[in-house]
């Protein structure tokens, strides 16, 4: 589908032109080669800083069940997927996590994304049994800070000894992990990495473990002033195989809104409905997406990715 075949559907008039009247930069979806799931806002923490705005009880998006995620599994296996990876809120603040992860991994490698405190460590048991997959399980786990203190001004006091427990079981168990933190302003690149290195030693972990630093990406619906992603601005500084590298040419995700299941362009533009591109994945690839949000200018300076993957 072109964009102007696009011209007739319910995107705003900004998913196609900037405020100046400039046509907008467009990625075209080469495969699926990763779907995500939002297991739903709810969680245990009440970060101010978080992404998705998620804190005990939210109901902006709500907590995927199994009957949800089923279907969605069902098509990705026949586009060709190569992994299902797991956001949130807290996943495992959602009963059903459990159960989704052993349909998954069924099939496909799984990434979850965690705080890896209480909801992970009160279910470290029933994760047991999903290592006798013949798929992979891996963990993402935020730490904000190699500072305690840093980390648990956002999070609360003791979440950063709490997070570093997660890990440790979730090691001593045999799944893979990683870490993810935003770029610290306060430090050096060098810095941070030995820092986070002695923390890992510390704490009885490999000490390179792998980390993931992402940019600033603001709250959900901050107004945030970001240069605007033109047409000329994608030809003239992305090629076609550049093109390819952004989440939303390889990747989309699942939410559940108002008890109803939607596809969206990727994980970091669930705030904005014109990301919703259908109700199913097949649908969802056939419409080119737009570079108007705030946070595809991160993808397209920095290059940032919530994938592990290398598409």
């Amino acid at each position: 589908m072109t964009v102007d075949a696009l011209a007739t559907n319910s995107k705003s008039k900004s998913w196609y032109s900037t405020p100046t009247g400039e046509p907008r930069g467009f990625i075209q979806s080469h495969a699926l080669d990763e779907l995500w799931f939002h297991t739903g806002t709810a969680c245990n923490l009440a970060c101010p800083f978080c992404l998705e705005g998620s804190k005990p009880g939210d109901n902006r998006l709500q907590l995927m069940r199994v009957e949800d995620v089923k279907p969605y599994i069902d098509e990705a296996l026949s586009l060709g997927v190569k992994q299902f990876s797991f956001t949130g809120g807290e996943p495992f603040i959602n009963k059903d996590m459990v159960r989704i992860l052993d349909l998954a991994l069924q099939h496909r490698p799984c990434l979850v994304l965690t705080n890896a405190t209480e909801p992970l460590i009160k279910r470290l048991k029933q994760l047991e049994p999903l290592r006798n997959h013949p798929h992979l399980l891996h963990f993402r786990v935020s730490l904000d800070h190699f500072d305690a203190a840093q980390h648990d001004s956002g999070r609360g006091e003791g979440m950063f000894a709490m997070a570093l427990e997660g890990l440790r079981k979730l090691h001593a168990t045999g799944f893979t992990l990683s870490v993810a933190n935003q770029v610290l302003s306060d430090t050096t690149t060098a810095i941070t990495s030995a820092e986070f290195t002695k923390v890992f030693r510390t704490a009885g972990l490999p000490e390179n473990l792998q980390r993931i630093e992402f940019p600033e990406f603001h709250p959900p619906e901050s107004v945030v002033s970001a240069p605007q992603i033109t047409k000329n601005c994608m030809a003239n500084l992305q090629t076609d195989t550049s093109s390819r590298d952004f989440m939303c040419a390889f990747s989309r995700m699942v939410v559940k809104i108002d008890g109803k299941t939607k596809v969206y362009a990727c994980t970091l533009v669930d705030d904005d409905p014109d990301y919703a591109l259908g109700e199913t994945l097949t649908q969802s690839l056939q419409v080119p997406v737009s570079m108007k949000h705030h946070r595809c200018y991160s993808c397209f300076q920095f290059g940032a990715s919530c994938s592990e993957m290398n598409p």
